[in-house]
């Protein structure tokens, strides 16, 4: 029996988690910079950025977790639940 090759996850798989990472940056500086030059606190500014980043990234979490798969997807997770590796 011959054992089944395992489909390589491609470049935008692999960099997917590292785009939501950057969005989610990019979207707490800007909360950042809007809150430092209208309150013109450091502290605030740092509290909301950081607030705005985990925020922003669980929604983005969320969001990804209610898209349903495409057909490529769901042959893929077909694949594994077939072929465990424990």
């Amino acid at each position: 029996m011959s054992t089944p090759r395992s489909r390589q996850p491609s470049r935008k798989d692999r960099f997917r988690p590292l785009e939501l990472l950057v969005l989610s940056a990019v979207v707490a500086v800007v909360v950042g910079l809007v809150v430092l030059l209208s309150t013109r606190d450091v502290e605030i500014s740092i509290i909301f950025t950081g607030i705005s980043f985990i925020v922003t990234l669980m929604v983005f979490a969320m969001l990804a977790l209610a898209t349903k798969p495409t057909g490529e997807e769901r042959n893929d997770l077909d694949e594994q639940d077939r072929n465990p590796r424990h």
